[in-house]
């Protein structure tokens, strides 16, 4: 951004959180959205980007991601972390959780160091905190989470892995079930921390329990959790009948099938539903062979599996997870902008500063045409990625 800290995206229609305003004009200075007005002309103090039609929403917030064009948050660098930053605004990704995975306490506690030290830099995608997807989960439900580094909920490590991350823990994704006193739930809920079963066999009594000690969310729903019984509805059933729990959703067609994902829509809607990735470090590049949490995954064109087919993550990107929503259910821009923006801002605490197009936020916005694709993505109020450059 130049031109006294200034910027002005005109001709687009700019989704906000009431209202969906035709052929209207944002104004950005120093990074925040300062006016949304009607079309107007240039602003000589300003630069400009001409939307030229194009529909202005906030940018995505992908709360679950492991890694992208060749970096993980497992290979704890500064390299890794702004090599993830820089490739995620050209799927339309502005925000992100750095995801980790489970492994031995000594490589889970370099990955938090390292993003506890992270300095986010400008037009990039800002690291907003830390997915701590395990080790506290279930051996039966370990999906690719390596077993052997898997361990009962242990608050007094938690609270020093908290403290190596410099208070970035934001989610922690957990089994309840190796928390049997509810302890560690309990006291990871009192300090704001959002706690996410996940990678559980848990049954719907232990879910409800759960959730009245804390637990607010389900990890990737449908997958490595157990399903719809009709002796024990499990914890999918659980997220369909209790509204107290939002839920993450790989909407790739792959982990979740298309007309699991038109079921699951139609019961609880976009008010509960985030749209995450899972990515792993083969996203954005060729098919191959790429490391996981120390496990080879061979990656396609569609999907990442380990050498037993277990799904291992995977290579979507979240403009493909919002264009997929639009195919299998009926969900319309507004709830895309639900499920992509505000819920997980709002999951995360940070929706006093992100998460919609509203005056005083962080100007995080995405321009995409009809086809959903991506033309620009600005990162608090620096151009990240413009369509024009890559071509």
């Amino acid at each position: 951004m130049s031109k006294n800290n200034t910027l002005l995206i005109k001709n687009v229609r700019i989704i906000t959180e009431t209202v969906c305003k035709e052929n209207g004009c944002i104004k950005v200075v120093d990074g925040k959205i300062t006016a949304i007005m009607d079309a107007i002309g240039d602003d000589v103090e300003s630069s400009v980007v001409d939307g030229n039609g194009l529909t202005a929403i906030p940018g995505f917030i992908d709360s679950h991601i492991h890694g992208a064009n060749g970096a993980d948050v497992m290979d704890a660098t500064p390299e890794a972390m702004e090599t993830m930053a820089k490739a995620l605004p050209k799927e339309g990704t502005t925000s992100f959780l750095a995801t980790t995975i489970t492994q031995s306490d000594q490589n889970i506690e370099a990955a938090l160091k390292n993003v506890g030290a992270y300095d986010n830099k400008p037009g990039q995608a800002e690291v907003v905190g830390v997915h701590l997807e395990g080790p506290f989960i279930s051996t039966k439900r370990a999906g690719a989470q390596p077993e052997k580094f898997i361990q009962q909920a242990d608050l007094e490590k938690f609270n020093h892995w908290q403290t190596l991350a410099k208070n970035k823990i934001k989610t922690i994704t957990m089994a309840p079930e190796t928390d049997p006193t509810g302890e560690f739930i309990k006291a990871l809920s009192a300090q704001g921390i959002n706690v996410s079963a996940g990678h559980t066999d848990a049954g719907i009594n232990e879910m409800k329990k759960a959730i009245s000690q804390g637990v607010s969310q389900v990890t990737h729903i449908a997958n490595a959790m157990t399903g719809i019984h009709h002796r024990d509805i499990g914890v999918v059933g659980a997220t369909l009948l209790l509204d107290q729990i939002k839920a993450e959703l790989i909407a790739d067609g792959i982990h979740v099938s298309p007309e699991m994902i038109e079921l699951i829509y139609q019961n609880i809607g976009s008010e509960r539903l985030m749209l995450i990735t899972d990515a792993l470090r083969a996203k954005c590049l060729p098919p191959g062979e790429y490391d996981l949490g120390g496990q080879m995954a061979t990656v396609n064109h569609e999907k990442a599996v380990l050498s037993d087919g277990t799904l291992a993550g995977s290579i979507l990107r979240m403009i493909d997870a919002a264009k997929n929503m639009t195919e299998f259910t009926e969900a319309d821009m507004q709830d895309i902008v639900q499920m992509t923006a505000v819920n997980p801002a709002k999951q995360l605490d940070i929706y006093d500063r992100k998460g919609s197009i509203s005056i005083g936020k962080d100007a995080d916005i995405v321009l995409i045409d009809n086809n959903w694709r991506v033309h620009y993505t600005i990162c608090r109020g620096n151009i990240a990625y413009s369509i024009q450059e890559k071509e």
